[in-house]
């Protein structure tokens, strides 16, 4: 269901509406990370982890990983964290370096920084943990491409990662360690993120982060590869626009392709649907529900102070297509799982923002041919989409259905937002979704 650039085909088969997961681990015992100086950290980037699917796994073996990503908050202090939260095996990480992109793969080599892990060069991720490295001096604008390059010394397969990065990130054609290279020449490219969940900066007190805990619509799918269009990326460059407090404001984006909210969306022994088999090639790729994930993706995360919540599509879509129609939800399934949601989310001091869920008449998977649509799951949409909206249980609303729907035909996008599969907006769809969030909910004191 997806608009993958190179990588189409694989979000052919794979279900272009959202997916899951997420980090833990690298922790001390008491569940803090053991190597934090006394800066107020904010996340400025982060991806949520995924497991790969179980074909064509990518391994790296005396190679280098060059990964692109894009900030949202500056800062002058930086680390990243390392997710092997889905491998069975420690993660030899020989060597790391984080600078400033130039374009494509290059780097400015002033701004060039070794990163280490408790004072080492190289460190160990034991299987199902997470590591943050240490903190370096680095000025990061904000609204800015940082490349993060990281060595693997023997076989390391990418058990975990961000399958949809719509990012084109590299591989070193030289052997051993490249990480401080200015260029990689000849480069192979992939367009998903291996291992890396995260970036943060030490910013003022009065800093924090937003984090869009969704499915693919705010993963991005059907918006254009590298060009940092999806709705959060957006968000992100109207909060720096208009300055002031939203400017020390962090965007993260905590979507998937494939995520459900209630239920997971990956196991072969559930997929029962007329294309069960398609959604069976993913294994655990699709991973855990919202429910379960909403630990390690949004209170987890360096800063949070606000959630905007954009699941449950795909609760309602799936049935009777990847999965057996008798696991059809309503609308008071959906208004269950969002309540408890809310509730963990105040319990930990962060406010709650809500998207309503854009149409879908006509969507359809590509590959082979799926059509999702039949009324009674419109009805569903229509239902939940009025709670969000009237029944004042969140700390802000901000109406993508009616921001981007066909206001002579509202069960379907309007035309000049669909990217072509009738589900997933286009570039100028999600400026639409973007500006449909009030920068009003967005204001408050932050300390």
């Amino acid at each position: 269901m997806g608009n993958c650039g190179r990588h189409r085909n694989l979000w052919y088969l794979v279900v272009g509406v959202a997916v899951i997961l997420g980090w833990s681990g690298g922790l001390s015992a008491a569940g803090t990370p053991t190597n934090l100086d006394d800066s107020h950290w904010v996340g400025t980037w982060a991806a949520a982890p995924q497991s790969s699917p179980p074909a064509g796994v990518e391994t790296f073996s005396n190679q280098t990983l060059r990964l692109i990503v894009h900030t949202s908050l500056g800062g002058k202090k930086v680390r990243i964290r390392i997710s092997n939260v889905f491998g069975d095996q420690p993660l030899a990480l020989g060597a790391a370096h984080i600078a400033r992109r130039t374009a494509g793969a290059k780097i400015d080599p002033s701004s060039d920084r070794t990163l280490t892990f408790a004072g080492q060069k190289s460190t160990t991720v034991t299987a199902g943990s997470l590591v943050v490295s240490d903190p370096v001096d680095l000025d990061v604008p904000a609204l800015s491409d940082v490349a993060v390059s990281l060595f693997f010394p023997k076989a390391t397969e990418a058990r975990t990662l961000h399958l949809l990065a719509l990012q084109t990130n590299y591989i070193s054609s030289a052997t051993g360690d490249s990480t401080a290279q200015p260029d990689f020449p000849d480069a192979k490219t992939i367009a998903s993120w291996p291992f890396l969940t995260g970036l943060d900066v030490a910013a003022s007190p009065r800093a924090g982060a937003i984090v869009a805990f969704g499915s693919s619509t705010t993963d991005g799918d059907g918006s254009t590869e590298d060009a940092n269009h999806r709705w959060p990326d957006l968000l992100a460059e109207r909060l720096q626009k208009d300055g002031g407090e939203h400017a020390e404001l962090g965007v993260l984006n905590e979507g998937i392709i494939g995520n459900r909210l209630l239920s997971d969306s990956h196991s072969p022994r559930q997929a029962g649907g007329p294309f069960a088999a398609v959604l069976q090639q993913f294994g655990d790729a699709l991973g855990q529900a919202g429910m379960a994930r909403f630990d390690r993706d949004v209170l987890e995360q360096t800063g949070v102070r606000y959630v905007i919540f954009g699941l449950g599509v795909n609760d309602m879509l799936f049935p009777g297509a990847f999965i057996p129609a008798t696991e059809s939800v309503d609308a008071q399934s959906l208004i269950r799982g969002y309540r408890e949601l809310i509730a963990r989310a105040r319990k930990n001091g962060i406010r709650v923002i809500a998207t309503t869920i854009p149409p879908f008449e006509n969507a359809t998977f590509r590959g082979p041919v799926i059509h999702f649509y039949t009324p009674e799951k419109d009805r569903v949409r229509e239902e939940f989409n009025q709670w969000i909206r009237t029944s004042g249980e969140f700390d802000g609303v901000a109406d993508f259905d009616k921001a981007v729907r066909d206001p002579n035909h509202p069960s379907q996008l309007s035309p000049a937002y669909d990217s072509g599969d009738h589900l997933h907006v286009n570039d100028a769809g999600n400026v639409a979704q973007a500006n449909a969030i009030s920068l009003e909910l967005l204001r408050r004191p932050l300390i």
